[in-house]
């Protein structure tokens, strides 16, 4: 049954290169960049040989530590990823739990993350070369380490596995992982900073870690090159009783999801309250209109859109302070609107098969268009406002100002006429209601890509105007120039909006059913 598993493992693993074109490319370039970082780790390792004993523990140290609390926390944050032994699926055979604890084990050390992190760990002999005998000692140490890595994941993931169920927590996991993904380029300078200012409690940190669980299994070898064979079988000690006690709680929580397999809560509303749909007209668009902005500030798939609005001033910010240029955080407001703008988009594909309400109700697709514009308008137009006058604040500069509220009006107004006819003509592969915001449907980025850089040069011919008054106004230092580009794109946008919703509205008319086909097959 244990090599049934496994093989089970192989067999998706195998698969993996076997899927459409365009995913077996993503595929490949992915394993060669995994394969790239993996190689440099290994060979930094190996360099490690000629560095003095004390560096070498505390570079170890502190890399195994981060990397057993990676395996830690990924797996809870990245709930919403497939995993192709869950014990759901196994619950309706009879394994033998002991079985199917091995099988699981075995199966994340030969899977893509657990073979990178077995090698990386196993790796750890070769900054111990000139020591045969230390070498020896952190190649079972490192074997350790890995099996550590593997076992904590799986631990985690059962215990928190009622909580994960949990279509909130899902929702709240996936949003987390964007923030530091956007705020990456500052995060990786601001480490680079701290390490070379704090270089000297680097040696006491590693210390405190190779008495704590995270560590102790990488300090084992460096303490008996430092001549502490004491200390090294505390440490092995420390490293074992850890294991174990991983182990029973992954073995406690396996066992719970098998006789209890964890399920998603739901909530109802009480009768009487209708939300945003109080504070609409009782019209057609007034109805789509509350629909989707209910949608904005509750569907995860399009919040993750929104919180990109308070980080982009931060990281903005961050570069202006970086650079000593005023540039990034003026620009705020205008690339808001942009975004904003391309937003609908997709918005027909988020709707996924309740399309077919709109459909059934013979809604007109030019009150479709207008709903769905409004909903953005009422917190968009907002936005831009706040964010121009807020980065003109704070770089005490506000002759531009009248010129990037121009170029970030026309960017939101027409983008919003032009997302209103490309998502009557284009039906994305986009996460499930419901599903991981960052899922990734087959063949979503291939069929994104075209699309969207066609929307993007549209939408940039059509803002030349906004574009050029600006430019103007910046080079001339004449504020007319500056309110004419506000005119321009007030005006100019409302009219391009107006068009764009009419125009859309007769492409969905025309192409609705084979629109709500298209989306049942990607359901």
């Amino acid at each position: 049954m244990v090599a049934t598993l496994v093989r089970l493992r192989l067999l998706v693993l195998r698969n993996t290169f076997r899927r459409s074109t365009g995913q077996l490319v993503a595929v490949i370039i992915g394993g060669l960049y995994g394969a790239l970082m993996l190689f440099g780790a290994i060979v930094a390792l190996f360099v490690l040989n000629v560095v003095p004993v004390a560096d070498v523990r505390t570079v170890v140290v502190l890399a195994g530590s981060v990397l057993v609390l990676g395996w830690a926390i990924i797996p809870v944050l990245v709930s919403g990823v497939e995993q192709t032994l869950d014990p759901s699926h196994l619950a309706v055979y009879p394994i033998p739990l002991n079985q199917m604890l091995l099988g699981m084990l075995l199966s994340g050390i030969v899977g893509i993350p657990g073979a990178a992190t077995t090698l990386a760990a196993l790796a750890t002999f070769g900054s111990w070369l000139r020591m045969p005998g230390v070498a020896l000692i952190a190649l079972v140490t490192g074997a350790l380490g890995a099996v550590t890595c593997v076992v904590i994941s799986r631990a985690v993931t059962s215990v928190s596995s009622g909580l994960a169920s949990g279509r909130r927590f899902r929702e709240a996991s996936g949003l987390l992982i964007m923030i530091p993904l956007i705020l990456a380029g500052p995060i990786i300078i601001g480490v680079t900073r701290g390490i070379s200012n704090a270089s000297e409690g680097l040696p006491g940190v590693a210390e405190a870690l190779s008495w704590t669980p995270l560590g102790a299994v990488w300090a084992v070898p460096s303490s008996v090159a430092l001549g502490d064979p004491l200390g090294a079988v505390l440490r092995l000690l420390i490293a074992l009783a850890t294991l174990a006690v991983l182990l029973g709680v992954w073995r406690w929580g396996l066992a719970r999801s098998l006789v209890t397999p964890a399920h998603a809560a739901s909530r109802v509303r009480a009768r009487g309250k209708v939300g945003l749909f109080a504070f609409f007209p009782g019209t057609q668009a007034g109805a789509i209109a509350a629909r989707c902005l209910t949608y904005w500030f509750r569907d995860p798939r399009y919040l993750r859109q929104l919180i990109i609005i308070p980080i982009l001033p931060l990281l903005f910010w961050f570069y202006a302070t970086l650079n000593h240029s005023t540039g990034y955080l003026l620009a705020t407001g205008p690339l808001i609107g942009f975004l904003l703008g391309i937003s609908m988009i997709a918005d027909v594909s988020l709707d996924s098969t309740a399309f077919a309400l709109h459909m059934s109700k013979a809604v007109p697709g030019r009150a479709d268009r207008l709903g769905r514009a409004w909903a953005v308008l009422t917190f968009a137009v907002p936005v831009v406002l706040v964010l121009t006058f807020g980065a003109a604040a704070v770089q005490d500069s506000w002759f531009p100002v009248p010129g990037l509220l121009g170029l970030g009006f026309g960017l939101l107004l027409t983008g919003l006429g032009v997302s209103s006819v490309t998502s009557a003509l284009f039906v994305f592969p986009v996460p499930a209601p419901g599903d991981n915001p960052f899922r990734s449907r087959p063949g979503s980025n291939m069929a994104n890509v075209g699309s969207t850089f066609v929307s993007w040069g549209v939408l940039a011919v059509l803002c030349l105007p906004e574009i050029a008054l600006l430019v103007v106004s910046l080079l001339t230092g004449q504020a007319l120039w500056g309110w004419g580009g506000l005119l321009v794109g007030v005006a100019l946008g409302s009219v391009l909006l107006a068009v764009g919703v009419r125009q859309g509205g007769r492409l969905l008319d025309a192409r609705a059913p084979e629109l709500l086909i298209r989306l049942g097959k990607d359901a």
